[in-house]
């Protein structure tokens, strides 16, 4: 299994390391106010990819905090009575009782 890992990883790369090279006919970017960027496109993809998988993290990133916190206040709550609380029934004893 592990071999197989690696030979879709390289199988990959060499996908994506043949599509680099047959994108590399220079491609200008055009700002506003007159200014421009040239550069091989696949610079330019590389560069908006790695601006959309930054955008995409910084957006889950604000949803992983809210989670957090709120995971620490259930945890907050539990706290004082963990000590009570009564074991989970075991898978055995929960299909036994269902069962018969």
């Amino acid at each position: 299994m592990r071999l197989l890992s690696w030979a879709v990883r390289v199988l990959i790369f060499l996908l994506l390391l043949a599509f680099a090279a047959k994108n590399t006919q220079p491609a200008t970017l055009q700002f506003y106010f007159g200014l421009s960027w040239e550069t091989p496109l696949v610079v330019l993809l590389l560069a908006f990819f790695i601006l959309g998988a930054f955008l995409g993290l910084a957006a889950l990133f604000a949803t992983v905090l809210k989670q957090r916190r709120e995971l620490n206040v259930l945890r907050g709550k539990l706290a004082p009575h963990a000590g009570g609380m009564p074991a989970a029934p075991e898978r055995a004893t929960l299909r036994a009782s269902v069962d018969g």
